[in-house]
């Protein structure tokens, strides 16, 4: 039997056996043993088959990477070519595009780096239609855009979101605030800081079980956690990627069809064809993206606005700062004089590394 058909078979169980009490234990045994399926079709053992492969490692450039997703025809080379000037192949047929096309668009004057990927099939994460590839790149993106079109997009969401989480690929999620330390002896210990109210005790036994994990302490500290979290960290190779819900070919429906469209979340209607709403979905990447702009300012020189040194939001310190532009800079500043949100007077604050800066800061550093 192979891999997808052992999961085919464990999904089929799942659906058919009622969640209580009696059954809880069972459960989350089927759902550690298909972690450990899926985790062999994200790494399959011999040959190094899990890498993205010929026509999809690219290059990377830029502050940030995005990946476009979704099914064949709904329009992913049109908007990259519009957005990047880059072509892609654009046709009416299916998979026009068959590899990795990348492209550069500044956004507030940085660069970020859209990588148009094949359209993807329903049973992509098991391999079908090259998915796995396609999907081994997207995992690499810092966001990820659906491209959905407009006049099916519920049903398309489902399917895509299924086949990117079959892949360890988590949408607009943060890692679950569990902690599963390992130990010599003592048993099973589980703590709880929150209410368990989508797992018991018994489920996470059971998971614990699966994983051969008999001397290990569980700590929960975030409500609604559920067993397939749980199996999230144990496994350890899940990625946490925010995603962008690209509603495309909105110039074929009613304004009525469009303000039912605004309450999916996190989405954006657009249309690549007609250049819609384009300017809102530029905005909502750079907030999904979580970018600081930074400038220079030169000892008795006006700021320069030209060319911001960009940063990640959580990596933003003047300790960043300095390593972005050359990484011997830090050890010969003296202190830095930063202007903006981060600073405590519009005349400017002395600050030191660890100073953490926000968006549109002005810094000038004073060397030692």
């Amino acid at each position: 039997m192979t891999t997808v058909q052992k999961i085919k078979e464990i999904e089929d169980e799942m659906a058919k056996t009622q969640k209580n009490k009696a059954t809880s234990y069972h459960l989350g045994q089927l759902k550690a043993k298909l972690a450990k399926l899926r985790r062999e079709l994200i790494s399959p053992s011999g040959g190094g088959g899990g890498g993205p492969g010929l026509g999809f490692d690219v290059a990377r450039t830029g502050v940030a990477s995005v990946g476009f997703v979704g099914f064949p025809s709904v329009g992913k080379s049109t908007l990259m070519s519009k957005l990047t000037g880059t072509h892609s192949e654009v046709s009416e047929i299916d998979f026009t595009t068959l590899t990795t096309v990348p492209g550069t668009m500044k956004v507030h004057g940085a660069p970020i780096q859209i990588l148009d990927l094949p359209g993807i099939i329903e049973g992509a994460n098991d391999g079908r239609g090259r998915g796995r590839q396609v999907i081994a790149v997207a995992r690499t993106c810092n966001l990820i855009f659906i491209v959905l079109d407009v006049l099916k997009p519920l049903g398309d969401k489902k399917i895509i979101e299924s086949e990117l989480e079959g892949f360890g690929i988590r949408l607009n999620k943060k890692p679950p605030a569990i902690l599963v330390r390992k130990k010599d002896k003592g048993g099973v210990a589980i703590t709880n800081t929150v209410p368990l109210t989508n797992i018991d005790q018994d489920e996470i036994k059971a998971v614990l079980s699966e994983y051969k994990l008999s001397n290990v302490d569980v700590t929960i500290r975030e409500p609604n956690m559920t067993a397939d979290d749980l199996v999230d960290v144990i496994e350890g190779n899940r990625v946490y990627i925010p995603a962008l819900y690209v509603l495309n070919k909105i110039d074929a429906i009613s304004i009525e069809e469009l303000d039912l469209l605004y309450k999916i979340p996190h989405s954006v209607p657009v249309s690549s064809r007609e250049w819609l709403n384009i300017d809102e979905l530029s905005e909502k990447m750079w907030d999904a993206l979580e970018l600081v702009r930074v400038y220079t300012k030169p000892r008795g020189q006006s700021p320069d606005y030209s060319a911001p040194v960009v940063l990640r939001r959580g990596r933003c310190s003047v300790d960043d700062f300095c390593n972005a532009i050359h990484k011997e800079i830090a050890k010969q500043m003296k202190y830095a004089v930063v202007w903006g949100s981060s600073a405590k007077h519009s005349r400017g604050q002395k600050v030191g590394l660890d100073h953490v800066l926000e968006d549109e800061d002005v810094v000038h550093i004073a060397k030692k």
